[in-house]
């Protein structure tokens, strides 16, 4: 278990290395002096706020009655005409430290009028920090047009291509449960042309946004020496990425540790085997949870992919919290299997047989829907996912027909599965005749049965067929079951004496279970022999079995004694005079 969890952690740290590096290459902070505080801007009472600046609806762009930018409008010398050039004017400005000029892409008109230019300086700082910490931006997503058209129609953009569009999404942030949506809106001033900013309400979430996503104390407070680079990377960053996944490593060892003294000290099989169970799943959950959250709140990723590397972390977590559901939900079933439920080849094992069979289906179906779950939880964590998903659902009517199609053979399993489960048509240990084959119920999967042959071979059989189709179940109601024994006697043999004769056999055995009395008739008559059929009976279809071989070898025997073997069938000839006879042919010299 301990190497497990070493090349389990092991594995982990060296894919998780140069994702970060290359993560923390777009990292914008250069030191402490440049961040902006975090205090929140004071807002004044609702009085400093005017009324709404928009004026009537113009699908080409917002008619604003007046631009709340203590900046003033933007110079002529800014290129704000188009989303991707007024996103490129922010991104760029931010960049080279010039937030007074990045301020002009800013819609402020959310804010209260007294806003001074310091202040608004100060917003754009922000915004940039948050927007570099977590928005990937999807450049060649976003029109260079003036009416922010689409030049290319396809059929997921029908609705915008060639129409004038006066809002674009260019990211998405949460906070708590909230979506925060970033926005570049088309607006028009009085009578100037119209041109593009930041949307108000993306910069109203600005103060909200970088109290979630701002900088952490060691952002701050980490001494000179240590802001030395790694081409663009601050040293302190890459080892203390590596450092925090050693402590996780080590972590995960104690908590491998405490479950093992915790189980100790109960002094019980039951716990000690759990304790085993749940040893590997839980070190991995508690070593990624730690590291994710000292991750996410001691080191501040940057860059396009760091909403993808937190939500792969994320997702990781989310996993090995599944692994130990599921390492539980197994132990629990396994354990009522083996103490809780009877000897399923015993004679009276009706019960245990569908208690068996009931857990196993449950257990299969519990399994898959922790499966489902998590892997839905695990795929909501990555907003390129929920995308799909919404394209998948735009074509939803053709993906259900052929998803159908494709699949009906495997949905029909499944729900022979759990028909088999409610009916019980057939239990796990139940003795079975399937196409000609006997043999026991081993084991029910999700779509399959699986049948152990009297030869020790394995019959895989779908379950629809066993819904579907006829098949013989000799453990259904009771183990009891019936043999016959066929056999070809000559007409000449006292029927009565091999009548009595079976009796004092099958009463002298000890399979015989009484349920049923000794019978022998004669059941057909051939040309040749009489046709003489014998019922045996035993507790369970095996012992049935071996009875009825053991009678029919033991009445073979005595016919074959009985007045030295002539009433064994045999063929008649009957041999007449023949017409030519070589005694009355006459010599040539007679």
């Amino acid at each position: 278990m301990s190497n497990q969890l070493k090349w389990l952690f092991l594995s982990f740290s060296i894919f998780l290395l140069p994702i970060s590096i290359y993560a923390f290459q777009a990292d914008s902070v250069a030191n402490s002096k440049e961040l902006p505080s975090e205090e929140k801007i004071n807002e004044p009472n609702k009085s400093n706020y005017l009324p709404n600046s928009l004026e009537d609806y113009n699908e080409a762009y917002y008619q604003l009655t007046r631009l709340n930018n203590p900046l003033g409008l933007a110079p002529n010398k800014f290129n704000l005409q188009t989303p991707q050039a007024t996103l490129e004017h922010f991104v760029i400005n931010c960049r080279n430290k010039n937030f007074k000029d990045a301020a002009y892409a800013l819609n402020f008109n959310l804010f209260p009028n007294n806003l001074t230019e310091e202040e608004a300086i100060n917003i754009a700082q922000k915004l940039y920090f948050v927007m570099d910490q977590r928005v990937a931006i999807n450049w060649d997503g976003i029109s260079d047009r003036p009416d922010g058209q689409v030049d290319i129609s396809t059929t997921t953009n029908q609705a915008v291509a060639g129409a004038p569009r006066r809002s674009v999404v260019f990211g998405e942030a949460a906070i708590e449960n909230r979506d925060i949506i970033f926005r570049l809106q088309r607006v028009k001033y009085k009578d100037y042309g119209a041109f593009w900013l930041i949307s108000a309400n993306t910069v109203e979430n600005t103060e909200d946004l970088y109290q979630v996503y701002g900088p952490t104390f060691l952002d701050r407070y980490m001494p000179t020496w240590s802001q030395a680079k790694i081409g663009t990377v601050p040293l302190w960053k890459p080892v203390l990425t590596f450092i925090l996944l050693i402590f996780s490593y080590m972590l995960g060892k104690v908590a491998i540790l405490l479950i093992r003294r915790i189980a100790l000290s109960f002094n019980k099989p039951l716990i000690m085997a759990l304790s085993k169970k749940l040893g590997v799943p839980a070190a991995l959950a508690t070593g990624v949870l730690f590291f994710y959250i000292s991750l996410n709140e001691l080191i501040s990723y940057s860059g396009a992919y760091s909403s993808t590397i937190y939500a792969l972390l994320l997702a990781i977590v989310i996993a090995s919290g599944t692994w130990f559901f599921m390492r539980i939900l197994d132990f629990a079933m396994r354990y009522v299997a083996e103490h809780k439920i009877g000897d399923l080849t015993s004679e009276n094992s009706h019960e245990s047989r569908q208690l068996f069979t009931y857990l196993s289906v449950a257990r299969r179906i519990l399994t898959f829907t922790v499966v489902i779950i998590g892997t839905a939880i695990i795929l909501s964590q990555f907003r390129s996912m929920e995308k799909l998903g919404i394209s998948m659902l735009a074509s939803a009517g053709l993906a259900t027909i052929i998803l159908g199609i494709a699949a009906q053979s495997t949905l029909g399993n499944i729900i022979a599965g759990i028909q088999i489960a409610l009916t019980k048509p057939a239990r796990i240990g139940d003795t079975v005749i399937i196409e000609g084959r006997w043999g026991y119920v081993e084991d029910i999967r999700f779509t399959y049965m699986i049948v152990r042959t009297w030869d020790l071979r394995r019959l895989v059989v779908p379950l629809k067929t066993i819904i579907s189709d006829t098949f013989e179940n000799l453990s259904i109601t009771s183990p009891h079951s019936l043999n016959e024994i066929e056999l070809y006697v000559d007409y000449r043999i006292d029927v009565e004496k091999l009548r009595m004769k079976f009796k004092e056999l099958l009463e002298n055995s000890e399979e015989w279970d009484k349920e049923h009395p000794p019978i022998l008739q004669v059941t057909e008559m051939t040309e040749k022999s009489l046709k003489v059929r014998a019922i045996c009976s035993a507790s369970t279809a095996v012992m049935a079995w071996d009875l009825h071989c053991k009678l029919r070898e033991q009445m073979v025997a005595y016919i074959k004694e009985l007045e030295k073997g002539i009433y064994l069938t045999r063929s008649r000839v009957e041999v007449k005079e023949p017409h030519f006879n070589s005694k009355n042919i006459k010599k040539p010299n007679e």
